[in-house]
């Protein structure tokens, strides 16, 4: 009993890591995004296809094109032409990352596939891929308000409010990561199941979509 009881507490540490080892992929990815920092530039996925990690990469590198796309595309100066060629790019991403969210999703199925279900178990509001997605997006916002908050040429006001909320990002983090460890902890446990739903994007679609579907 003492060694099973020893294993419990070697698996849930290496489960509680997760949020961390997900976010070191995210910060990985957005740091090599920056070194050229264009959202042309060649993508290239330094881990190997059928691990977590290719998929974790790959999401949080579309986000951070897209986080781009929307910064560019907000430039009250920008041609008409090049605006709605931007927009499709970004309905193209949003695809992308539902895809990638479902993949990953796909990934703990597998993982959790032989969990013995409890009968009391319940199941959360979201499943765990779409709390990484939210990850990733948060990544992203400490990157940047971290940037802001030590900008040179700001004012001191500015650096300020972007300190203040930099420290909020990083609380949500601590409570997004815990979460996120504490909903798979609960799934290994079978006390959480997985049940995963299709996004089912309908704008996309010739045939779901009124307007697409007038063109055909």
């Amino acid at each position: 009993m003492a060694c099973l009881s020893l294993l419990g507490i070697f698996a849930a540490k290496q489960q509680k890591m997760f949020s961390e080892f997900a976010f070191g992929i995210f910060e990985e990815s957005i740091q090599k995004y920056h070194v050229e920092d264009d959202v042309h530039q060649e993508f290239e996925n330094p881990y190997p296809k059928g691990e977590v990690s290719h998929l974790l990469f790959r999401k949080n590198w579309i986000d951070t094109v897209q986080w781009h796309y929307e910064d560019i595309i907000r430039d009250p100066e920008i041609v008409p032409d090049e605006a709605l060629v931007l927009k499709r790019k970004i309905d193209a991403s949003n695809q992308d990352r539902t895809d990638l969210v479902e993949f990953i999703d796909s990934y703990f199925l597998n993982k959790y596939q032989s969990v013995e279900i409890l009968e009391n178990a319940t199941i959360n509001t979201e499943s765990p891929a779409w709390a990484i997605d939210r990850l990733s997006i948060l990544a992203l916002k400490i990157y940047h308000m971290a940037e802001e908050a030590n900008r040179s040429d700001a004012s001191e006001e500015h650096l300020k409010k972007c300190q203040d909320k930099l420290a909020i990002l990083l609380e949500q983090r601590k409570d997004l990561s815990t979460a996120i460890d504490q909903l798979l902890a609960d799934i290994e446990a079978g006390k959480k199941y997985m049940k995963v739903y299709k996004q089912m994007k309908m704008y996309n679609d010739d045939e779901l979509n009124p307007v697409l579907r007038g063109q055909k």
